[in-house]
């Protein structure tokens, strides 16, 4: 109802739908919630935040795997900061302080940012890559066969392809309106 009533003006997690799976009597309940990370843009790090430092550092199992979470003191130690423009800041810091007050009316004291990092330069070296990788395999096959890099497997016109179609945005770009959770970083 919070989210309603905001309109979707939140950080908190949009839940989408709560389902009971029961196999072989054994009951298990799942729920689905919006994704708050870009479907087209990559996260190449991410930071769970809570705001505290005690026992806020990621596991070295956690490190290992292939993008881990890492928590406040991996922040502070590697000296992260990050940087948003006046208006962003201050419509994230009304939005923060709308949940957290929702939340504290219902005395729920857990809780913790999601702060995932795209990097732009990372991401267009990434995709120089790729086409590269594609351009060597055209040669390899003498342009003969295979899909197009811009193939999606579905229809020109479904929703789906209209979603990921990159064209409509340039690097580090994003569409606002699906990417809710999205903030564009600002030079300093």
């Amino acid at each position: 109802q919070f989210i309603v009533e905001c309109h979707g003006n939140t950080l908190l997690p949009q839940f989408l739908g709560m389902y009971r799976l029961t196999v072989d009597g054994v009951e298990t309940y799942m729920v689905v919630t919006r994704n708050v990370f870009s479907h087209r843009l990559t996260v190449h790090r991410k930071y769970d935040l809570k705001g505290s430092t005690v026992s806020r550092e990621a596991s070295d199992k956690e490190k290992a795997k292939d993008l881990p979470t890492f928590k406040d003191n991996d922040f502070l130690n590697e000296g992260q900061k990050l940087h948003v423009g006046e208006e962003s800041k201050k419509n994230f810091l009304e939005k923060l302080k709308r949940d957290v007050e929702f939340l504290a009316q219902l005395k729920i004291m857990d809780y913790s940012l999601l702060v995932g990092i795209h990097d732009v330069d990372r991401a267009e070296q990434e995709e120089m890559e790729v086409e590269e990788r594609a351009e060597d395999e055209e040669c390899e096959n003498d342009g003969l066969g295979g899909n197009p890099i811009s193939s999606y497997g579905t229809p020109p016109d479904s929703p789906g392809n209209l979603l990921n179609y990159p064209r409509f945005f340039g690097p580090g770009e994003f569409d606002p309106s699906v990417d809710v959770y999205a903030m564009k970083s600002h030079e300093s």
